[in-house]
């Protein structure tokens, strides 16, 4: 995938915050991912091997493989963006499940999108 600087930088206000958002995408390998997000203006490195940084100004996150279509989600998000980053996930095609914390790492919100939320006592669950 073509590694993009372009895009905007992550506002000042985020930088340094602790990470308060994780989920993980079903459905697309990650660097597909990664070149989703460099299409809809975000700005892409490469942080591993396999895995990429993607951010623009209300948020930054690490994406890494943990199958062949899964993808490891974590970073920091504006909480007024949490809506808008599971619309471009929609738009992207994959299912996922999102969610915010707060300052203590308490989940705050979950998000899911493409498939039906499981509880955390289901196989596959958010606990299992």
């Amino acid at each position: 995938m073509d590694i993009s600087h372009d895009g905007p930088e992550l506002a000042p206000r985020l930088q340094g915050a602790d990470n308060n958002l994780s989920g993980i995408l079903r459905g697309r390998d990650t660097s597909s991912v990664a070149a989703r997000f460099v299409g809809a203006g975000w700005r892409s490195r490469s942080s591993s091997w396999e895995g990429y940084e993607v951010g623009t100004d209300w948020c930054e996150v690490e994406l890494d493989p943990v199958g062949r279509r899964e993808t490891l989600l974590n970073g920091v998000v504006d909480p007024d963006g949490l809506d808008a980053l599971a619309a471009l996930l929609t738009r992207f095609g994959v299912s996922f499940q999102l969610e915010l914390c707060d300052e203590s790492g308490r989940t705050v919100r979950e998000v899911f999108g493409g498939t039906q939320p499981r509880s955390p006592g289901d196989p596959g669950g958010a606990g299992g």
